[in-house]
């Protein structure tokens, strides 16, 4: 039942107690009329009509030889089933200028009003009034409770001690009821008493509740948008609250003293038209703004309220958000001079994004308990340590990258989201990222100063290819920063240190010549790792400008996953390695691997390493889990799903216990017990999900942990001071270290660049193309090779590729050549296509090594 209409009811019944319905004759024996009631005070009355009212007790209807008091609320209150006259209009319009706050029933019964007068004006200026005042918005479509029977019996004890004359307690028992959460105020204390009050309804809602009705909120909106002049009326409203809020918020500390005050961004929030135009050019930035102000402990609340909402919901607010962001970028003209970071409203757009990002995390599938655990060991700081503090260089972010602080309001991590409740991809604003001028972006992020803002702390609108360029810079600067440091110490020491992190290995010895060399580095000065890496293979005349160290990595790959090693399994099915449980090499080779996929991170070279997903997820800090196995082994997956499933008796039918097998490398059965003595333990219906994840864990976590504790040790030795954990998902370091699996070439021919007489209608070039486009797979990933040194993408595909194609002199029997430290494809301008084909065949085919041209 409506509030307004429980109202008028409790009303009836208190006028029925204290006046009777006018019928001498009545039977009722809760009426004054009646010949055997006994009479009660106002106060007495007004506590029983509430009774009556909940018990839905019977209501005398006024006689028609009654005048007085009731007859005349009776007739001015049943205005649902009679016309009013032109006199009565007005003085109800009138009327409205007392209304402060609204409620569902309050607009329903103006907008009924001024449907029948078809004149929409009073509920306008009502709107824009209420709507307009944050005071009275935040009073607004409160939500109504019932009261318990210690607040009756406390409402009863107070009303004995008074006494208030009968409209005084007909408008107590009424509104009591009615708005039970209003906060205090000269309106609603003298309707409340002393009932309730703003601080009584703080300690009564949730972490996650807010006071404001928020289905009331959506139905008066549905009822009211499709009216296009009550709908300029919210969007004026808007325009003339938003800077009030925002004051309020800056300078007056309002959401510590008034919690409620969140009730207003709740309500505005739920108009559907925000993303309208109308709305972009001042109203809604002017509300971000505003929004964008509000402390992180409101922020967080908004967050978890909101994370309760449909995915449709949800959708429309990031909606509402990316359009504004993407109406700025497109209606601006921003570059390295007129940077979009100075803009008010696109940082403030994307402040409260943020607010919905961490919504959707939280409404997401949460895993918040499967963590891996720290390292027991510190990694060892750099032995130039004291130096650097002396230089003013001391290391920022020793304890680790740094971490969002409202993620660390919330209590959780990006991470523990297996499955948001839309995809973060929904989140990426691409005009964004194309008008962002990074190398700035990236400045502001480290300075962390208040007056710039830096998008990096927002990842989440950032495609892989932004914050690959960020992080690329990131790494860069520390490289400099490292041979700066090395040659300021040599000056002081007097002798000579080499800036750069030289290997000289050789090709048929790559393993043992690299990774010794690795192994000194990082158990004499771990910081070495962290300069720029230079790489010579000896007997070739090769300079490293990053294609040798391509190269490099790409033979050390080959080699240490090498089946025949024995230092992971390959899986035929899945295509897929796996850290092998039965290995014989020692932890150190593991940590040496695991400084390789953190120096190709760290010197931007992709890798073709084929991990499941699970690897790059316990990278990030989370264990392994049942849903893991999906892509790690599954054929174990659907096994252990099947007995999840099984609808019969699994201890009788499959006879399994908590002790498991596996096979060594020589085949050789291991046994080994989930639970003690596990052999003797069966599966049950009862306890299968418990095997179900202990099994899980022993093969994703347990039995190979020694082996990833130290690989990861080797990782973070070199990525440890980098912004990776912040910046991407696990998901996106995946694509950071083997990139993309998609190999467009049309993309990369729109892309590539000419040179020496070479251009797009060159009738070599598009012989070049059409040769190169009528190649195999294996072939275009062998040409990759030879021109850029690795057969994998870039993150963003092979359009983020800058590859150039050189004239190399007039038809030749020579082979095409390449330059694969700048991407540079040497092309003789061969007389034919079939030559041209031919000769770079035998090219791609037999190239092997570096010389100098």
């Amino acid at each position: 039942m409506k509030r307004a209409a429980a109202k008028h009811l409790i009303e009836r019944y208190y006028h029925q107690l204290t006046e009777g319905c006018g019928n001498e004759s009545c039977s009722n024996s809760w009426c004054a009329s009646s010949a055997g009631f006994s009479r009660m005070d106002n106060n007495a009355a007004a506590v029983k009509a509430l009774e009556l009212y909940k018990g839905n007790a019977k209501l005398c209807d006024p006689h028609p030889s009654k005048k007085g008091t009731a007859s005349a609320y009776l007739e001015s209150g049943a205005h649902g089933n009679m016309k009013m006259n032109h006199k009565d209009v007005n003085s109800v319009r009138d009327n409205f200028k007392d209304v402060t706050y609204l409620t569902e029933e309050k607009v329903y019964e103006i907008l009924e009003i001024c449907a029948e007068k078809e004149d929409y004006s009073p509920l306008i200026r009502v709107i824009g009034r209420v709507f307009s005042s944050a005071e009275g918005l935040v009073q607004s479509f409160r939500r109504s409770k019932p009261h318990t029977k210690e607040e009756l019996k406390s409402l009863q004890g107070k009303d004995e001690d008074k006494d208030e004359d009968e409209k005084e307690a007909a408008a107590c028992s009424a509104t009591a009821m009615e708005e039970e959460d209003s906060p205090t105020s000269s309106s609603s204390s003298s309707r409340l008493g002393e009932g309730s009050s703003g601080e009584n309804d703080v300690q009564k809602l949730a972490p996650d509740e807010v006071s404001v009705d928020i289905e009331a909120v959506r139905r008066v909106y549905e009822r009211l948008l499709s009216n296009e002049k009550i709908e300029a009326a919210f969007l004026n409203a808007l325009v003339y609250l938003s800077p009030n809020v925002e004051c309020d918020l800056t300078y007056h500390n309002v959401y510590s003293r008034d919690p409620n005050y969140l009730n207003l961004f709740v309500i505005v929030m739920e108009n559907s038209n925000l993303h309208s135009p109308e709305y972009l050019e001042i109203a809604l930035p002017q509300f971000c703004k505003a929004m964008s102000k509000l402390p992180l402990a409101a922020q967080a609340k908004l967050a978890r309220l909101w994370s309760r909402y449909s995915a449709e919901q949800m959708r429309r607010m990031v909606e509402t958000f990316q359009q504004l962001i993407t109406y700025k970028v497109i209606s601006n003209e921003f570059n390295s001079r007129n940077l979009v970071n100075d803009d008010d409203a696109v940082v403030a757009a994307t402040k409260c994004l943020k607010i919905v990002y961490y919504a959707n995390v939280l409404g997401g599938d949460l895993d918040v308990e499967h963590n891996e655990e720290e390292d027991e060991e510190p990694i060892p700081e750099s032995s130039e340590l004291t130096l650097q503090e002396l230089l003013g260089e001391e290391r920022r972010n020793k304890k680790g990258p740094r971490v969002d602080p409202l993620e660390t309001e919330q209590g959780i991590r990006a991470n523990d989201c297996r499955r948001p409740l839309i995809p973060f991809e929904e989140f990426v604003n691409e005009p964004l990222n194309e008008v962002l001028e990074m190398d700035k972006d990236y400045t502001f992020f480290k300075v962390e100063t208040e007056n710039k803002f830096s998008f990096m702390t927002c990842p989440f609108i950032l495609n892989a290819v932004t914050k690959n360029l960020g992080l690329y810079y990131d790494n860069r600067i520390r490289m400099y920063s490292e041979r700066r440091i090395t040659v300021l110490y040599s000056l002081v020491q007097g002798q000579q240190l080499n800036p750069y992190l030289r290997l000289k290995v050789r090709r048929d010895h790559i393993i043992d010549d690299a990774l010794v060399r690795l192994e000194m580095i990082a158990m004499e000065n771990p910081a070495d790792l962290k300069k720029q890496l230079y790489v010579e293979f000896e007997g070739e005349q090769g300079v490293d400008e990053g294609g040798v160290s391509k190269e490099f990595f790409q033979l050390v790959v080959e080699e240490i996953f090498n089946p025949d090693i024995g230092m992971f399994t390959y899986d035929e099915r899945t295509k897929l390695f796996w850290f092998n449980p039965s290995s014989f090499e020692n932890e150190g080779q593991y940590t040496l691997i695991g400084i390789v996929l953190g120096l190709a991170i760290y010197n931007n070279c992709i890798l073709d390493v084929h991990f499941p997903m699970v690897v790059y997820r316990k990278l990030m800090g989370k264990k392994g889990t049942f849903r893991d196995l999906a892509d790690a082994n599954p054929v174990l997956f659907q096994s252990l799903k099947e007995l999840l499933e099984y609808e019969g008796s699994v201890e009788d039918d499959m006879m399994i216990t908590f002790q498991i097998s596996q096979t060594d490398l020589f085949g050789n059965p291991l046994m080994y017990d989930l639970r003690e003595n596990g052999d003797k333990i069966p599966v049950t219906n009862e306890n299968r999900k418990e095997f179900v994840a202990q099994y899980s864990d022993y093969m994703l976590n347990k039995s190979v942990e020694k082996q990833f504790k130290a690989f990861r040790r080797g990782f973070h030795m070199v990525t440890n001071e980098s912004p990776l954990k912040y910046l991407f998902r696990p998901e996106e370091i995946e694509l950071l270290i083997c990139g993309s699996r998609n190999l467009d070439f049309l993309a990369l021919e729109e892309t590539t660049e000419y040179d020496g007489g070479y251009n797009r209608d060159s009738r070599i070039i598009k012989e070049f193309w059409e040769t190169l486009h009528s190649f195999g797979e294996e072939q275009k990933r062998l040409f990759l090779q030879f021109t850029t040194g690795t057969d994998r993408a870039p993150v963003g595909g092979l359009g983020k590729l800058k590859m150039i194609i050189a004239k190399n002199g007039p038809d030749t029997d020579r082979l095409p050549t390449s330059h694969t430290c700048f991407n540079v494809l040497l092309l003789p301008e061969y007389s034919s296509k079939e030559k041209l084909r031919e000769r770079l065949l035998k090219a791609i085919t037999y190239a092997k090594g570096f010389g100098m041209l």
